[in-house]
């Protein structure tokens, strides 16, 4: 037995103290239980009537770029037994930050093998899949918008459409704004958009130079005025990596933890505690933002563009990811998701304009049915021999 001072005894009882203190803000920050709005809490009585056929369906899968290599990642391994059912009636949409930390390096870049690794487990289970697949691009996609995104934005564009081999399916193409429009079946449009582009650092591509077909900011909310005009007596889905009505961070929500300890923001593990300083991280995030809050200038002026649009419409499907959390708002007669969460889950708050809410891995997933109506799903998985749970439902249309 070594003699231990009771001096160290003490500092070693005083680390251990901050250390779990530490853990039970790390653990209580996460919205460990759903949150339900008044209205939606007798969810669980509401169902698609039994003797309904299931025509299309739509699975929306937010910042996939981190998932586990070792074949038993929660959210491949639920997609993949959704897509085995399915197939060809359904299309599974990944909404961006495809590869976490910046995206598709060059070759000789220290982190391309482990990118290449990520990517490649979401693209490999689509091997025997016939049905359709989508690909938009993240702020991380364009190396977290950095002026050089552009080039680590075509990288992979090329990367992912050579690899499946299934023609044009990283949209819109070469990085531009969009909006791309994709008939799923004759009821149900896709319309895919590059919100980044409005917010990325450097080159962004617009106009005939770049094959871009808006010309400009405004002809752009001219064009997506446009196709949803055109469309407005099907279903629309609008795919986009930001949301526009978030709980979470980018939306300027942050947790008790956020104000002691600021620096996790930058690394999850730097649990360095700075109280009071600490508090001016969250409250400049809050005001100004970085280019990714939808406090920045760049931001609030595309979700002001996209509302205007979206409020002279009934019924439209906003999906979005960004915020690593599962949330859903109902507003102006439109849906608004955040599907973020496929491989990180981070702070949510509860309450304000959300019906649901929860900081846990899972996806959203949109049935229509042939008798016209339309069912969204909030899809969670459990332990991996377990099927996976349902978390929310809810008719739409």
């Amino acid at each position: 037995m070594f003699y231990i001072p009771t001096r160290l005894k003490r500092q070693y009882i005083k680390v251990k103290r901050f250390r779990n203190s530490s853990k039970r803000i790390r653990d209580r920050w996460k919205s460990k239980y759903p949150y339900y709005k008044k209205e939606e809490r007798g969810w669980q009585r509401s169902k698609p009537p039994e003797d309904t056929e299931l025509d299309y369906t739509v699975l929306l899968v937010g910042d996939m770029g981190h998932p586990s290599l070792n074949g038993k990642d929660p959210i491949l391994n639920m997609i993949s037994q959704q897509i085995a059912k399915h197939n060809d009636k359904m299309a599974v949409v990944f909404l961006g930050d495809n590869i976490y930390p910046r995206g598709l390096p060059e070759p000789e870049h220290r982190l391309r093998d482990i990118s290449e690794a990520r990517i490649k487990a979401q693209l490999d289970i689509f091997a025997d899949y016939t049905g359709k697949v989508y690909f938009l691009s993240g702020n991380h996609d364009w190396n977290k918008g950095r002026k050089d995104g552009y080039e680590y934005l075509k990288r992979q564009e090329a990367y992912i459409e050579e690899y499946l081999n299934r023609g044009n399916v990283y949209l819109p193409d070469n990085g531009c704004p969009g909006p791309v429009c994709l008939d799923l079946t004759d009821e149900v449009v896709l319309i895919i958009i590059n919100t980044q582009w409005w917010v990325q650092r450097g080159l962004k591509p617009i106009g005939p130079y770049f094959k871009c077909e808006a010309k400009s900011e405004e002809h752009f909310f001219q064009l997506l005025d446009e196709a949803i005009a055109k469309n407005s007596h099907r279903k629309i889905i609008v795919a986009a990596h930001h949301p526009l009505y978030s709980n979470a961070l980018h939306g300027g929500n942050f947790s008790m933890k956020h104000h002691i300890f600021p620096l996790t923001a930058a690394h999850k593990k730097l649990y360095i505690p700075l109280p009071l300083a600490g508090s001016l991280y969250p409250l400049y995030r809050g005001i100004f933002g970085a280019h990714e809050d939808m406090s920045h200038p760049l931001y609030r002026r595309m979700r002001s563009g996209l509302l205007k649009v979206f409020k002279k419409y009934k019924n439209i499907i906003y999906a979005a990811g960004h915020d690593h959390n599962l949330q859903y708002f109902q507003v102006n007669h439109s849906h608004y998701i955040v599907s973020g969460s496929g491989s990180k889950v981070s702070y949510v708050h509860k309450g304000g304009k959300a019906s649901f809410t929860h900081a846990h891995k899972g996806i959203f997933q949109i049935n229509y049915y042939t008798n016209g109506e339309v069912w969204m799903k909030v899809v969670e998985p459990t332990a991996l021999d377990k099927p996976p749970i349902i978390m929310f439902r809810k008719k739409l249309l």
